[in-house]
């Protein structure tokens, strides 16, 4: 396999996973830095993927402190690890915010099951919460609060570090991307 032909193949598994909750990369860490300068990881769901724009799309509440830290440095790492292909993609480039109201996040929240949805009820993220129990009687949540709420990354990929973990001769290699997202260069490096 060549160079080409593995880019193709990591971005394949990427658009593979945005659409198979059981795919190995369906869930990414999303590093970035607070604004203390601290480094932040978290697991992301992966919702979409394009390889010709080398591009992720992630969901996120905008009063996360996530969303903070991304609009003050929108530069991030995006990794992920597949246990079965035991593969590991690195990516790092930028985050654009989509926030609630805009065109692409009004037809991101429209693809979303109704479950889904609801995750963006209650609370901020991170805030102090007491231990409830399950009410089945409980008021339904309001599912425009939570619209009101949601938001929707958009990573731009800059780089890829491909990095196959093999039993003997791991093989490594680094894809660099132009704005357009066109591959600008790619070599093999040691492990």
């Amino acid at each position: 396999m060549d160079l080409t032909d593995i880019d193709a193949s990591a971005w394949a598994e990427l658009e593979t996973a945005a659409a198979d909750p059981q795919s190995g990369f369906r869930y990414l860490n999303l590093c970035s830095v607070d604004v203390e300068t601290r480094p932040q990881a978290r697991m992301v769901v992966l919702r979409g993927a394009d390889r010709s724009a080398r591009r992720l799309e992630f969901h996120t509440d905008t009063r996360s402190p996530k969303w903070q830290e991304l609009f003050a440095n929108p530069r991030v790492t995006v990794l992920g690890f597949s246990a079965e292909s035991r593969l590991q993609l690195r990516l790092q480039g930028e985050v654009e915010l989509h926030g609630p109201g805009s065109g692409g996040t009004e037809a991101a929240w429209d693809r979303l099951p109704a479950r889904t949805r609801m995750t963006y009820t209650g609370g901020p993220p991170g805030d102090e919460r007491a231990f409830e129990t399950i009410d089945t009687a409980a008021e339904p949540a309001d599912e425009a609060e939570a619209k009101a709420r949601f938001g929707v990354l958009i990573f731009r990929a800059r780089t890829l570090d491909w990095f196959q973990l093999w039993q003997q001769d791991n093989r490594r290699a680094l894809f660099g991307y132009d704005e357009a997202g066109a591959l600008s260069f790619c070599r093999w490096v040691n492990p």
